[in-house]
Parts: C-alpha cells; structure tokens; sequence
C-alpha cells in the first residue's frame, strides 16, 4: 500500500516528501531551497524527482486524488467528485461530467453514509494507492478513506481508473454496533400527508451507502431490478419509470436520474444480487424524494461486524454522463468494461449444455457427450459444459439416484469421472473437443453445509480437474447463501479457485 501522494504541477509525490515539500509548492520555489541544503541533499533529492518521473502515479494515469485543507477531490478526465473532509465521514460538495460540461452541487449536509447507531466522527485517515494491472484486472487508483463512530471502524475505497466516466466505493465495517435495524418498513397506507414533515424523512432506520441531493426539480428515474433463478424467472429484467415526489424506496439494482433541464444525469448501480437473495435485507435499495437519491442495504447485519476482521458491505457505483438513453448506456458500458479484462480466448464464448432437454443425467456419459459434440461443432459453439452427472457423487437433483448436496466430502471421490458413465475418463471428451475447436467446461456444486466450511477442499477439486484435463470454465451451481459467513467461505473458494 503507498503512502499519500502530494500533487506539484501536476505530479505525484510520495507522503516521505511532506517534510521538505508543502502541498501545491510550485517547482521553482522548491528549486529555490537548494541554498538551504548540502550539494549531496539537494543532488539527492533530484534524482529521486527524476526516478518517480518513470513511476506510475495518479497524475500520469489520468486519474487524481488529493485532500487539501477540508476538501477531497477525485477524478479523471470525465469524471470529478468533490467531498468535504468532514473528519473521514465525507460529505459530497459536488459531482462534475467533465466531457458534459455540467457540474451539480449537493444540498444534503449529512454525511454519505449514514448507519444507525453511530456517533460522531474522529481518527479520520486518508492515503491512496495504486492498484497495478494484472491478468484479471486493469489499474486502478484507490483512494481509502477510514475513520471510527463510537465502537465501529469504517473504511471506504473509492476506485476510478482512466477509462470510465464513474467512481466506485467498497465500503468495511469493523468494530461493535448496537443495531442495524432490520425490521420490516412502514406501511404506505398509514403515513401521513405531504404536511407532515417527519413522514417526509428518508427512512432513519436503513443504512445508507451513499447519496446525494441536486437542484432542480425535473428529475425522470428509472429503476432497473434484475432476477436470477432461471428455473423459475423467465423475464429477468424490470424497468420501473416515475418522477420522483415523495419520499418512496424502491426494489432494483440499477438507478438512473435524469435531469430534463440540463439534459444530463447520473447513475447507481448497487453491486448487489437481486432482492431475492440479498443478505439483511429490508425491502429497498434506493431510496428517492424529489432530487435527493440515496443506496440503502449494507447487506450485514449487526451480529455479521467483526472487532478483529473487516467485513465488506455492498459496493456502490456512481457515474455521469449527458445525453440520453444511449449515453445513460454508454456510461454504465463504459464502467462493466473495467470490472476486469476482456480476454477474447477466455470470455467470450457460446456455450451449449447438456441439461436442456430435462432429461437431467440420465443421458449423460461418454458416447453422448461425443454426440454432442459433432452436432455443437456443426453449430458453431465454442463451448460445451456436461452438466450435472458427470461425476461420481450424486446430486439430489439425480435422475437415478436421489443424493444431496451436503457433506460432499464424506465420499472423497465425488468430484472425479463416474466410472460407468465415464470408462476411459475424461480424456476422450476433452481431445475430441480440441479436435473440434470445442472447449470443454464441467458443472460444479460447491458443498453447502456450515456455512461452506469445505471450501478449500472445494477448491483444490476444482483445480485438479484443471490440471487432470485442462478444464477452465466451470458452471458453479446450487448455490444457498443464508448469512454473510456463506458468502465470506464462497468468495474464498472462488479466489482460490
């Protein structure tokens, strides 16, 4: 992790110069100083400011972060973010589209996150640090705010890199806190009319991930709320329309706020699985009134904060644009290309798979996997995946004998090729796949019980068969994710994986 950089014309400098250099100190006044040191300082000194000319930094990636006095700025060359230090707990002054042209001021006094129980803001901490490119992610500079309310630890990371018109914020929890409420929110039909000025509150009792409050009256939102389960949901997209008035929440992953006086907006998008399957979820995600739009749903509850381990709450992003629909597109385009690299060879793929005639594993071994694909092959596909069946252990959804998935490892070969199904094992499937320009990809269901304590052992299965037959893609199913330690164990899974 890097120091805090200091920007001086235009160039970043590590927190080791803060005792020899002020904030902002031109060049030339620094250059004058040099009566003032030893020739071998000074000449020191310079090499060093030649060396971090070759080192990669904010200024020379296009993307900038600095706190001067009571004011943090982040940004690059379309987007720029400005907050008032407000001791760590920042509050944000203003949102600017650089390529737009528009700039927007909040209104709201209040902090952008806002969760119940906490009191006032001290040890406020600020640094930025680099995030260099590697084979899944591209860079990216992360500005990392912490400070503490009463017993709990906050930690926030703003990301931005050079490409994208938004800034994303990943916010940790550690410490004690009394109440995350979770209970259930008021009836619509019991409050009270416009006059009444307390019903007209964002709801005090949802924690709020980040929000804003713009001028101007002319808003259009349009809430967008994505479904999974697709043995159940067959439309897995719903847009919801309105001019926001009173105060409302509403169930959705993405916002976008369109000003029909300047003609510009901005996006939420909450990196969060759909309302279904959200964890401590209370009913809503955003939340809007008039022109004040804020992100609700940590996505942990009181009992799931450590005192000794960071626990991470849902992402948030928010980008600009100007323009309309196309360009509300193309700024969300724009950030889902950062998330991580596009490696043709690797990501982009058609993919056929073997349960699609319900048939379920009945049909699943080697000669039919063979059949499969000369037919895949004739139609082009990249990708074939043997579903559920390939393997040794069975699953409850087994169509010759009912299993579990549940102390998989109490059978340790469960994940290798069925031996009746799969004589020769699955080397046949995988050269003639090769033969055919055909990737071959496998099914996967990670063992469920406590809280998937296996985890590792999951793992390591997933990376044998990779070593065993060179499979790379495999369809991770069956997924139960009660509480935050089920998600914790997964994602360690999946990152070792």
């Amino acid at each position: 992790m890097t120091a805090i950089n200091y920007e001086i014309n235009g160039r970043c400098f590590p927190q080791s110069f803060g005792n020899l250099l002020s904030k902002g100190m031109p060049i030339s006044i620094f250059a004058e100083t040099k009566d003032n040191l030893t020739g071998g300082v000074y000449t020191f000194l310079l090499l060093i400011l030649l060396l971090l000319d070759s080192m990669p930094c904010s200024a020379q990636d296009g993307c900038y972060s600095r706190l001067d006095e009571d004011t943090l700025t982040i940004g690059n060359q379309f987007i720029e973010r400005k907050f008032l230090w407000n001791k760590g707990n920042v509050i944000t002054y203003s949102l600017s589209d650089k390529k737009g042209g528009k700039i927007w001021f909040n209104k709201l006094k209040n902090p952008d996150f806002y969760i119940q129980g906490g009191t006032a803001t001290q040890n406020g901490h600020y640094e930025v640090s680099v995030r260099k490119e590697d084979a899944i992610r591209i860079a990216t500079q992360e500005t990392i705010i912490s400070f503490s309310t009463g017993t709990l630890d906050v930690r926030r990371i703003y990301r931005i890199n050079a490409q994208s018109a938004s800034i994303a914020c990943e916010t940790y929890l550690r410490g004690e806190l009394a109440g995350i409420a979770v209970g259930q929110r008021a009836n619509a039909v019991d409050q009270k009319n416009i006059e009444f000025a307390e019903d007209m509150k964002v709801d005090g009792a949802a924690a709020v991930l980040d929000q804003l409050k713009l001028e101007g009256f002319h808003w259009q939102v349009k809430a967008v709320e994505f479904f999974d389960v697709t043995d159940w949901n067959n439309n897995l997209v719903l847009e919801n329309k309105f001019i926001p008035y009173r105060k409302k929440s509403y169930r959705a992953n993405l916002l976008f706020a369109h000003n029909q006086e300047k003609d510009a907006g901005f996006f939420f998008l909450k990196e969060a699985p759909g309302a279904a399957t959200q964890l401590a979820y209370r009913g809503q995600d955003f939340t809007t009134e008039f022109g004040h739009f804020a992100v609700n749903g940590l996505g942990l509850n009181a009992a799931d904060i450590c005192k000794n381990e960071w626990r991470k709450a849902y992402t948030v992003v928010l980008g600009v644009y100007s323009g309309r629909q196309l360009n509300q597109l193309q700024a969300l385009r724009s950030y889902q290309k950062t998330i991580r690299k596009n490696e043709p060879n690797r990501d982009e793929m058609v993919m056929m798979n073997t349960w699609g005639d319900r048939s379920q594993d009945a049909k699943v071994n080697e000669r039919f996997s063979l059949l499969e694909l000369e037919a895949a092959a004739k139609l082009g596909i990249t990708h074939f995946q043997i579903d559920d069946g390939w393997q040794q252990g069975k699953s409850p959804n087994s169509a010759l004998a009912k299993g579990s998935f549940t102390n998989i490892w109490t059978n340790p070969n469960y994940w290798k090729p069925d031996k009746v199904k799969y004589p020769n094992g699955l080397g046949p499937i995988v050269r003639r796949g090769k033969a055919l320009g055909i990737e071959i990809c496998l099914w996967f269901n990670p063992s469920i019980q406590h809280d998937y304590a296996d985890w590792e052992k999951d793992a390591s299965a997933v990376v044998e068969l990779y070593r065993m037959y060179g499979i790379r893609t495999f369809k991770i199913d069956g997924l139960s994710i009660p509480n935050k330690q089920s998600e914790i164990n997964l994602t360690k899974m999946l990152i070792k994986c």
